[in-house]
């Protein structure tokens, strides 16, 4: 009963169709993007606050010489966790949001800083299409970032890398030198 009441009205909202957009974003999680960022669209200046209100932006701590960065306690929880969620979701429709997510993991971040890191992104990208009232459309942002990032190495580009030895010592080195 309540989810079909929550159903209908998100269905009425006028941004319903802009977060139904999103890859990830179904009939459980467009309302709660809706419900993360209201109707008022100076309410946020920039990504940048939504992600530090919600908690996903991370927390740099220092003391001394010493720096440690951590996830915001003191955040409201419902939102981080719809943020969280929607990234989580997001890796099985979006090829981009997956790569990402793989390359996190590989670098040794741990499966949820690894989806927080996703969220922080894909915050930026909800805010300028909700600021300018355009629902997502992958191709198009895939075309940008391809735009933004022209020389990315391919899979056939890559160098591939061996052990030389050299005077008694190995080193790396480029194949064919």
């Amino acid at each position: 009963m309540y989810d079909e009441k929550i159903d209908d009205l998100a269905r009425q909202h006028p941004d319903y169709a802009l977060m139904k957009s999103f890859p990830g974003a179904g009939p459980a999680l467009a309302p709660r993007l809706i419900a993360a960022l209201g109707s008022r669209r100076d309410r946020y200046r920039s990504a940048h606050e939504i992600q530090c209100y919600s908690g996903i932006a991370p927390v740099v701590a220092s003391s001394g010489k010493q720096r440690w960065v951590h996830w915001r306690w003191s955040c409201p929880k419902f939102l981080r966790q719809t943020f969280h969620e929607w990234a989580l979701h997001s890796i099985g429709y979006s090829q981009w949001a997956r790569e990402y997510y793989d390359q996190q993991r590989a670098k040794g971040k741990r499966r949820n800083t690894a989806i927080r890191s996703l969220a922080f992104k894909w915050i930026r990208i909800l805010f300028r299409c909700w600021k300018d009232g355009t629902p997502y459309d992958e191709i198009a942002y895939q075309q940008a970032r391809a735009r933004r990032r022209p020389n990315l190495p391919t899979e056939e580009a890559a160098v591939q890398l061996q052990w030389k030895t050299v005077a008694g010592f190995s080193k790396i080195v480029a194949s064919g030198t």
